[in-house]
């Protein structure tokens, strides 16, 4: 082996991500034992299986120069597209959705890897026109960018993998040095909008009474004239802005009657899209007593798992939620579920010391990347793993919504791991490049 690879590689990365792959594989083995103490599932060996393939994945694409990758990332972008939407048309129905390609058991999720390829071609596109156009033009050309693979995806539909795309946009940009009020503008009419589309489930499902202020979310006139009201401010401010160049107030109002008449509009599509099952998603987010043995059982026993951990859990392989199988979808998306409740707070804080090092890690590189290309790259995986992270603990602790995304190198499943391991070998590679490898 090449000695100055081992000089420049990355070995808290490596540590990092082998022990919770590790920590993955050892619960997910436990998630297979019943009541009886029987393991009746198979799923650890395959995680091994990928976990061991996904190292030498994440080995292999350290070894690269990720520089070369320059010359290829349009047509690989355009080709992950096309898989995209073949998938739509042919792919296998999982889980509510068509978003799975294989034969037989095997299959992989395509739109996982796109994140991948997202990264790539959005981090070619933010070091290509760094000198060359102007900040407006290259946010709204990155905004078109990544609405492709989630318009794709959302089309399968996993809303989701999708979600995973708006953090990834939003930490590359801002790094890349776009305006903060471009970013600020999608960011809070995102957050608008799913407000908006909320409030009239929450008025309906668990207050069971009138809001005034709700009203107009729910009278279809009352938002139109509202609409239409926001919109003539927004058009009025534009227009003061054209005769008084200098008037920073008029900005400012067409800013945020932008925001506000685009999350009106959106909010109404979305309530009008949304599927059965996702809607008593955000019911019991809220409330999950509102139905506690449908949609809210998973909250639930999730928050019961997690609360009966104590201090040092009650030992390997001796959980109840999960041997008891009160735990739907134990070993993917509950996972930390199953950790906590074996290991307590003990064992969490130490999985969260490993995700943390990584994060930190990452931020080094960031701030020590040799040009604007590995930069990129390097703002997206963590915009990618940080959100991932964080939606998924936040879900198995009842503070975030069930949106079906993993906890990335712990929870079940090939394409997601195989995504993080090859992230964590082009963060490898970055580093690596810093020093001349």
């Amino acid at each position: 082996m090449n000695l100055k690879f081992l000089q420049f590689f990355d070995f808290i990365l490596f540590f990092c991500v082998a022990a919770l792959v590790t920590f993955g594989i050892l619960f997910i083995y436990s998630s297979g034992i019943n009541s009886d103490g029987e393991n009746v599932s198979s799923e650890y060996v395959k995680q091994i299986i990928w976990g061991g393939s996904g190292m030498l994945m994440m080995l292999g694409v350290s070894l690269l120069d990720y520089r070369r990758f320059n010359r290829y990332i349009p047509q690989i972008f355009a080709a992950a597209c096309a898989v995209l939407i073949f998938t739509k048309f042919f792919g296998r129905y999982v889980n509510g959705a068509r978003s799975w390609l294989g034969i037989g058991p095997f299959g992989i999720q395509p739109s996982e890897f796109t994140k991948v390829v997202f990264i790539l071609f959005l981090a070619w596109y933010l070091d290509k026109t760094k000198k060359t156009q102007d900040q407006r033009k290259r946010f709204i050309i990155s905004l078109f960018i990544m609405f492709i693979p989630m318009g794709l995806i959302l089309a399968q539909p996993d809303l989701g993998t999708s979600l995973v795309y708006f953090p990834i946009f939003l930490a590359m940009t801002f790094i890349a040095g776009i305006p903060v009020r471009y970013i600020l503008f999608i960011f809070l009419g995102g957050m608008m909008t799913i407000t908006f589309t909320v409030l009239p489930i929450w008025e309906s499902q668990i207050a069971h009474h009138s809001v005034i202020f709700i009203r107009v979310l729910t009278n279809t006139t009352l938002r139109l004239i509202l609409i239409f009201a926001t919109g003539s401010i927004g058009v009025l401010s534009m227009l003061g802005m054209f005769f008084y160049r200098h008037n920073k107030y008029f900005y400012w109002i067409s800013y945020f009657a932008a925001i506000f008449c685009g999350a009106l509009i959106f909010s109404y599509f979305a309530g009008k899209v949304l599927k059965e099952y996702q809607v008593m998603r955000l019911i019991v987010f809220i409330d999950p007593y509102a139905d506690p043995r449908g949609a809210g059982w998973n909250i639930i026993q999730s928050k019961t798992a997690i609360g009966s951990g104590n201090l040092l859990g009650r030992g390997y392989l001796q959980g109840t939620q999960s041997h008891y199988r009160f735990l739907p979808e134990q070993s993917t998306d509950f996972i930390f579920s199953i950790l906590s409740e074996e290991l307590g707070f003990v064992g969490c804080m130490a999985v969260f010391a490993l995700y943390f090092l990584i994060f930190m890690r990452t931020i080094f590189i960031i701030k020590n990347a040799s040009n604007t290309f590995g930069l990129m790259i390097a703002s997206g995986v963590l915009g990618m793993f940080v959100f991932h992270f964080l939606v998924n603990v936040g879900m198995v602790m009842g503070i975030m919504p069930i949106t079906g995304i993993p906890l990335l190198f712990l929870s079940y499943g090939g394409s997601s791991l195989w995504t993080a391991m090859i992230c964590v070998g082009l963060l490898m590679s970055v580093s690596s490049r810093k020093f001349g490898f």
